[in-house]
């Protein structure tokens, strides 16, 4: 049995002792009674993954708010360009794209090369650095969001027209930029780092679970995007709402750095769930277990 860092879930391993009550033909046909050592090792791999799975949720819960309430606050905004054409609010998303598209060839020709000298690493940043980067630069996202809509309020009070829901705030809608580009810029890195971390680390036979692990924090950041605005909603709404109807009457902007709070305590949880984590590669290292061959990997 291996010890120290290397494996610190070896209670798992139990479930490879046989017992000596049980006949070699009943244990063969019954793997729910007894299981090979290399299902157990599988099984620890996906268990050390999951802080790291778990931390990454969060970078999706800031990404709904670029399609929900970010697109809310367009619509109250001045969204013309020259006299004529207005665009629509929900076009605003057109940044995520511009932003990844940005972000990728500026990392592969510029960051990686750089990352590659700084850190002796001819693979630039490693997946965990990356999404630790794309988790960083979400929360400077909410910020911009927060101090956004502090604006757009300032600028609703200063011509009176906090009472009207359908009143247009005389204020460029490209105020909201910003937070789309912080965000899409975090897409390219912690979306990249996700597939590449998932499918590097996931075992050989379960593969197809690291296309699954990726979209399940997908998914899961949506639905705590659903809980925390139920819960805020609750807490304020017979006070001075957050999260008003009319957005002039709101204080939208505290849900923001409520989120860039959350995302400043999930990158901390995620920096020491990095820093315990060990790559597969190293860790068979280690104990003398040489891969086969590298499993695929998912680059920008």
């Amino acid at each position: 049995m291996v010890t120290g860092k290397v494996d610190q879930i070896c209670f798992l391993d139990k479930a490879a002792i046989k017992d000596s009550e049980m006949s070699s033909d009943f244990t063969a046909m019954n793997k729910w009674y007894i299981s090979t050592l290399t299902d157990v090792e599988e099984v620890k791999l996906v268990i050390r993954m999951l802080p790291i799975w778990a931390t990454t949720i969060m970078f999706w819960t800031i990404y709904a708010q670029m399609t929900t309430f970010s697109v809310s606050q367009a619509t109250t905004m001045d969204r013309h360009i020259g006299k004529s054409f207005q665009i629509p609010p929900a076009s605003l998303t057109v940044f995520f794209v511009s932003s990844i598209l940005l972000t990728v060839p500026v990392y592969d020709r510029i960051i990686n090369p750089i990352a590659g000298k700084l850190l002796k690493n001819p693979q630039g940043l490693t997946p965990l650095q990356r999404i630790g980067v794309g988790l960083v630069l979400s929360i400077f996202a909410m910020v911009a969001a927060a101090l956004g809509e502090i604006k757009r309020l300032h600028v609703a009070q200063l011509h009176s027209l906090t009472n009207d829901p359908t009143a247009v705030v005389p204020l460029s809608v490209f105020w909201l930029v910003p937070q789309f580009l912080l965000v899409g810029s975090g897409e390219a890195f912690t979306y990249i780092g996700q597939l590449d971390f998932f499918l590097r680390e996931c075992p050989k036979g379960m593969k197809t679970m690291s296309t699954g692990l990726f979209l399940s924090t997908l998914s899961l950041g949506f639905f705590t995007s659903s809980i925390l605005v139920s819960t805020v909603h609750k807490l304020t709404w017979n006070k001075k709402p957050w999260l008003a109807d009319n957005l002039n009457q709101g204080r939208l902007y505290n849900f923001y750095w409520l989120l860039a709070i959350l995302s400043v305590v999930n990158l901390i949880l995620y920096l020491v769930s990095a820093k315990w984590y060990v790559y597969k590669e190293k860790r068979l290292a280690e104990v003398g277990i040489e891969l086969e061959e590298a499993g695929p990997t998912c680059h920008a």
